[in-house]
């Protein structure tokens, strides 16, 4: 009898636990993946502001499966699907294109950055979603201070030391508690001609509180934090242009253009291309960001052999975030481990919600963990513990508990190298996608 091939597309939250519920299952499983590291995506944020190295949240693919003797690595973007013939096709980085068969199949591809609609405003706020765009933003943010360093006009010194993150959830408050630490604590007394503490950083979004997600109370009270450490937390304003020297913001009925050569975005998402492939190609419907409307038990409707984990599905309003997806990937490995036994495989998918986390600044977060609400060093100290313990274990805990008590113990960033290739690379790339984004529209 011929082993039971499982594909799984994505090797993020949802992927990486969809496999691991696979080991000993009578399956062949192959993992594909664009990239040939995993990355813990909470922690993203601190490779952008110099906290952590690339290495610390990143694990190699490979390196995750090596003991699951059933799993396979191959490397590539996949970039179609054959329902008909249950075929994979992906694109090695070479730009070759290879098949894999499938008799199952997890989609936990991931999401993207939304513009909604604006994709030009890549080039110049670029977000926060792989480890190149965290490199890219540190490279960004320190180098804003050393090019406000060199201007004699105080405006341009002034326009460099503003910094703009568009989007007042996790991410967003995150990024801006970080800034705000940097420009406070980790850089005075190492410029002669600017005063880092001038810093401005500007926190924007449309909606009504920060972090709308947790409770008023929570979110009231990561706003107080905010605005303590010196971050400008701008609420009911609508960004409706970003160019290479600011952006213009509208609020009510008045219009601001703000001044500011470092833009981050972090206010939306938008499903992975692979989502409307797969919408195209099996008649499922999609949500207003382009994610897969699964049925209960997260396959494909008509399609039972397709299963959309993670970011990609569309289920019960469930928002975006790590366990959802880690969650959903359990759920499909032992959906298919069922029907593997012959056991009925109607389950539907339920998500326990273990409530929702984000550091505001050193020593402070907030934390609404079912009906158990936090904020300040407790928090904190929550967020310490639940983070390092996702961490994959050996060197990311150890050296990460290092950096840790080197940027918040001290002043210190242990990562503040900056490259030139960095910088232009990274925007090259970025003005290609937005020419070819303003081209297909």
């Amino acid at each position: 009898m011929t082993e039971h091939r499982v594909v799984v597309v994505g090797a993020g939250f949802g992927g990486r636990y969809a496999v691991r519920a696979l080991k000993n299952a009578p399956a062949h499983v192959t993992v594909l993946n664009g990239t040939n590291h995993h990355v813990f995506e909470p922690l993203i944020y601190q490779v952008a502001t110099g906290v952590l190295s690339p290495g610390e949240i990143a694990t190699p693919v490979r390196e995750m499966f090596r003991r699951q003797r059933n799993a396979e690595v191959l490397l590539g973007w996949v970039t179609d699907i054959d329902v008909v013939a249950r075929t994979v096709t992906a694109n090695a980085a070479d730009g070759v294109a290879y098949q894999v068969p499938y008799d199952t199949l997890i989609v936990a591809a991931g999401t993207g950055q939304s513009y909604f609609g604006n994709d030009r405003f890549a080039e110049h706020a670029p977000g926060l979603k792989t480890l190149d765009d965290a490199v890219e933003l540190r490279a960004r943010i320190l180098t804003a201070f050393e090019r406000a360093e060199l201007e004699t006009d105080p405006a341009a010194a002034s326009r460099w030391m503003t910094f703009v993150i568009v989007g007042a959830g996790p991410t967003g408050v995150e990024l801006a508690g970080q800034i705000a630490e940097i420009a406070h604590r980790t850089l005075p007394g190492e410029y002669r001609r600017i005063d880092p503490r001038q810093a401005r950083i500007v926190l924007l979004d449309a909606v009504d509180r920060v972090l709308p997600t947790f409770s008023p109370r929570s979110s009231a009270s990561a706003a107080q934090r905010l605005r303590k450490i010196g971050v400008e937390v701008r609420l009911g304003a609508r960004v409706t242009d970003v160019d290479a020297t600011g952006v213009e913001i509208l609020a009510g009925d008045d219009t601001e253009r703000l001044p500011a050569m470092t833009k981050i975005w972090s206010a939306g998402v938008a499903a992975a291309p692979l989502a409307r492939r797969i919408a195209e190609a099996t008649g499922a419907a999609t949500d207003r960001t382009g994610r897969v409307r699964v049925a209960p038990d997260l396959t494909v409707p008509g399609h039972p052999e397709i299963f959309v984990v993670g970011d990609l599905a569309s289920v019960d309003g469930l928002p975006g975030v790590a366990q959802v997806s880690i969650q959903g990937g359990r759920h499909a490995g032992a959906t298919i481990r069922r029907r593997l036994a012959g056991k009925p495989d109607g389950r539907p998918f339920r998500y326990f919600d273990k409530g929702n986390i984000a550091t505001v600044a050193r020593f402070s977060a907030v934390a609404d963990l079912r009906g158990l609400r936090l904020s300040g060093l407790a928090g904190w100290l929550l967020w310490l513990g639940v983070h390092w313990a996702y961490l994959p274990k050996g060197r990311n805990r150890v050296s990460s508990l290092v950096r840790w008590a080197v940027a918040f113990g001290g002043r210190g960033r242990a990562e503040r190298a900056v490259t030139e290739a960095q910088i232009t690379a990274r925007g090259a790339l970025r003005r290609a996608e937005a020419e070819r984004a303003a081209a297909e529209v």
